[in-house]
């Protein structure tokens, strides 16, 4: 009995001094992306961001609304892709009109391709802000085609396109902004000076439809801002070219 307990003894020490192997430490840790695999995400996320870009731009404002309306998800995710490249900006135009806005007595403002409608989350306890784009991103947007708003005849004092003329119709735009203005009622615009290859040219065409130019600002390298004064309705027909705002498109990379 002597024996077996110390041949059990000694059996029990020589499996303590195998080594075990040691466990492989995880490359990736859990729930998180490798370094790798970030940037190769993110670069998906950037074409995609391009692809949705250049489909607004280069398409109706009907079939841009039919297409968001068929999935939302393509708006939150132009606008993720569109709040990165604002962060790069020197300004923000949206930021410019606030800071007019916040200098005037209460008026009725609609906001034409508001995005996330900063612009009536900040003013709006002033002003009677109207926030119009194809998806309702939040409470204070009414989805629509901005071709199309659900406002009466001359219901506004100032109507705003922040960075919101891109479809190839955007002259509807600009004459829907028309109907709803009262007269001696102001459309501000403000650009990507890329976009517009004859500023006179523009401003005619725009003058042909029923505004007259009260001011320019070219001082910024990346935006340009314009004011009008509506002074008469707009035309009953359209002959515009739309080629006078070139499309913005990124680079693919």
């Amino acid at each position: 009995k002597q024996n077996q307990q110390q041949q059990q003894q000694h059996q029990n020490k020589s499996q303590s001094q195998i080594k075990k192997p040691a466990q492989k430490p995880s490359l990736t840790p859990p729930n998180k992306l490798s370094a790798l695999q970030q940037k190769m995400q993110q670069k998906l996320k950037g074409a995609r961001f391009r692809w949705i870009n250049e489909a607004l731009y280069t398409t109706t404002g009907d079939k841009a609304f039919e297409m968001v309306q068929g999935d939302p998800s393509i708006f939150e995710e132009y606008h993720q892709g569109f709040t990165a490249q604002v962060e790069k900006w020197p300004v923000n135009p949206v930021d410019m009109f606030i800071k007019q806005l916040q200098a005037r007595d209460p008026l009725v403002v609609a906001d034409m391709g508001c995005g996330e409608a900063r612009l009536a989350a900040t003013v709006g306890a002033v002003h009677t802000v109207h926030s119009f784009d194809l998806v309702a991103y939040n409470d204070l947007i009414t989805p629509c085609n901005v071709a199309d708003v659900p406002l009466a005849d001359g219901a506004a004092d100032i109507v705003i396109f922040c960075l919101a003329l891109m479809g190839t119709d955007f002259l509807k735009f600009i004459r829907e902004a028309n109907r709803i203005l009262r007269t001696g009622g102001e459309l501000k615009i403000a650009e990507v000076v890329s976009r517009v290859s004859d500023v006179a040219a523009f401003v005619a065409e725009l003058e042909g439809q029923g505004f007259k130019l009260k001011h320019k600002d070219t001082k910024n390298k990346m935006f340009i801002m314009l004011d009008f004064v509506k002074v008469r309705a707009s035309p009953a027909k359209l002959t515009a070219n739309p080629g006078l705002l070139k499309p913005c498109i990124y680079k693919r990379r």
